[in-house]
């Protein structure tokens, strides 16, 4: 699936994203994983500095999904 299209499936549907897919948006967005301890998987944005931690559990929580949209400017 497109980035395009999992950004509509995470507006549309926030309860139901896979970890897999949130990364796929992320790196698109510049992000790089940079340290995983136990669940919880960090993410940063080289360029901006942004450093954004997501608890790896499927389904992601919604409070997640919505950081995300925010921090890519959906």
């Amino acid at each position: 699936m497109n980035v395009e299209k999992l950004i509509e499936k995470m507006k549309r549907q926030p309860n139901g994203i896979r970890p897999e897919e949130a990364e796929k948006v992320l790196k698109a967005y510049g992000y790089e994983p940079v340290r995983q301890k136990g669940s919880h998987k960090q993410y940063l944005n080289k360029e901006t500095g942004d450093l954004t931690t997501i608890k790896q559990e499927n389904p992601l929580k919604k409070v997640y999904i919505t950081d995300i949209l925010n921090r890519i400017g959906e």
